[in-house]
């Protein structure tokens, strides 16, 4: 595989791939269930999750004992989400004196997430026209770059400049992992690979303190702080990541070397079946998306979850040193055990999520766990009551990391069509990421040790997402039960409930004809979106 330079004869590839989904005929050969299920266990090893959290028998098999995590998208993600730890990490490890920050950091925490929400939606219609074994690793190789010279800043203007460059490159990570399977998976299918990603973050969140313990005992070491190092070091393990993911990441199904030429046709055929996954691009379904009273709810749900979440990450390593006499080291340490239990939540949950295909509930019994968190916080003085204090640590971890993928999902669930789909969530990307700006800003120096504003932003980011889901929830559920007053219940033959395919319509003229759609053309239904009478929405 070349390089992952990126050049323009990438863009026109990219663009005939995705054409090409559009185009194929739908006399595809088809695979038996067993051999269906076979495909999608190769194509959850080798396309996508190369073994982090697959399952045996494929993702479809959640009975079985889940594999240790491994390699492909999962080894660039956690990279990526390592790197919203070592600020915090290197906080306590001197970057304050070294830097002589008096105070001013909160603007080096600031100018990351302007420059990572100000690259999310053009980021993500660049993706659209670049092959993911060159973008990706691109991507990273320049983060990883950002993040090493960080650790050569000497003064506080090179510390804020290095933070809103690594904001611009680290900011479409997510959205190219997203663009990614939706290529390889239809919307149903999709959902629990994504939370996993998500799971492995919050295991990435652990791990980077361990990771940031042991750097900073390089204090000293050619005449750097420790904090220098935990820069230097983590930058150069993504960057290695980077420049190895191009052998690790495939690109679309029309091209994969590892299926064979019936498994690309049956593949592209399944995409070609499910709505999400085909149709040209027309700016009236971008516009769709921006006229929708939904877009924009599922983005402050999306920023009730994120403000939290963006405060813990940053900050946890801080708080916890203010509980108590606790060292530079233990506090690292002891910022490791939430996150190492909030990945087996985050996991347990999406899988569950999955399984009675339900999201609302989900956020508001989380995001009520956070609440319950910073109330403890807030109630009580921390450094009198450590160990009650770290328990709502856990109580506010915990209860907001499953609920960053399970919002993603919920609001995925609840789009038709692929464009609709992708700018409404561009749109609570863009929304709910400016949830770093917030928590940068609230945690102030001169708050410590019992940092009371900004717990009390936390808690009502937190009271928000539980209400709005709330809402949500009550509002698909009257008008789930409304089309089925109106048009009777989806058949079960029929796989247009909840967004999935919806090509049975057109072999049947009695569904037609009962839902509404008998004078209607095959490219006017699909236009329709989630506003087809077949169309359920997840709760």
């Amino acid at each position: 595989m070349s390089s992952p330079s990126l050049h323009s004869s990438d863009k026109e590839k990219g663009t005939e791939i995705q054409n090409e989904y559009v185009g194929k005929a739908l006399d595809a050969p088809y695979l038996s269930p067993v051999e269906e299920k076979k495909l999608m266990r190769k194509i959850d090893y080798k396309a996508s999750l190369r073994d982090p959290w697959t399952f045996p028998g494929g993702l479809e098999d959640l009975w079985a004992p889940p594999r240790p995590p491994g390699g492909c998208l999962a080894l660039p993600w956690q990279a990526g989400r390592m790197l919203t730890f070592p600020f915090a990490a290197a906080r306590l490890d001197g970057l304050e004196k070294d830097l002589h920050l008096k105070g001013n950091h909160q603007i080096a925490l600031v100018v990351f997430f302007v420059g990572y929400v100000s690259t999310e939606i053009p980021g993500n219609i660049l993706l659209k026209k670049m092959r993911p074994s060159r973008f990706i690793p691109a991507i990273m190789i320049s983060w990883g770059i950002v993040m090493t010279l960080m650790g050569t800043c000497s003064n506080f203007a090179g510390l804020v400049a290095a933070r809103f460059f690594l904001g611009l490159t680290e900011s479409v990570l997510f959205p190219g992992i997203c663009f990614y399977l939706v290529s390889w998976y239809k919307r149903n299918e999709s959902n629990l690979r994504i939370a996993i990603f998500f799971s492995s973050a919050t295991l990435s969140g652990a791990f980077g303190g361990l990771l940031a313990y042991g750097l900073s005992k390089m204090a000293g070491v050619g005449g750097k702080g420790g904090w220098a190092w935990i820069f230097i070091i983590e930058g150069l393990l993504t960057f290695i990541v980077g420049c190895i993911s191009p052998w690790m990441i495939e690109d679309f199904p029309e091209e994969a070397k590892f299926l064979t030429p019936a498994e690309r046709e049956h593949v592209v055929r399944r995409l070609k079946e499910d709505t999400g996954a085909a149709g040209t691009f027309k700016m009236k379904y971008v516009m769709d998306a921006f006229k929708d009273w939904k877009t924009y709810i599922f983005a402050l749900i999306y920023i009730g979850v994120a403000e939290p979440l963006y405060a813990l990450s940053l900050f946890s390593p801080t708080i916890i040193s203010e509980l108590g006499t606790f060292s530079r080291a233990q506090s690292q340490l002891l910022s490791t055990p939430p996150y190492a239990l909030a990945f087996f939540i985050t996991l347990a949950t999406a899988i569950y999520s999955d399984r009675i295909q339900r999201r609302g509930i989900f956020n508001i019994f989380w995001m009520t766990v956070v609440i319950i968190g910073y109330g403890i916080l807030l109630g009580i003085k921390t450094q009198k009551h450590p160990g009650v204090a770290y328990f709502a640590v856990f109580l506010c971890v915990c209860g907001v990391a499953p609920c960053i993928a399970n919002t993603i999902v919920w609001t995925g669930n609840n789009f038709s069509g692929v464009l609709k789909r992708g700018t409404s969530m561009g749109v609570m990307f863009a929304v709910g990421n400016s949830g770093g700006i917030v928590s940068s800003l609230v945690y102030r120096t001169q708050d410590k040790p019992r940092y009371i504003l900004g717990h009390a932003v936390g808690l009502g980011f937190a009271g928000m997402c539980v209400l709005l889901s709330i809402f949500m929830m009550v509002y698909f559920q009257r008008e789930n039960a409304r089309r089925d007053a109106k048009y009777g219940k989806v058949p079960d033959f029929v796989l247009g409930a909840n967004g999935e395919e919806l090509t049975a319509v057109a072999d049947d003229p009695e569904i037609r004809r009962r839902f509404g759609l008998d004078n209607m053309t095959d490219e006017q239904i699909e236009g329709l979106g989630d506003k087809n009478p077949l169309f359920r929405f997840w709760q």
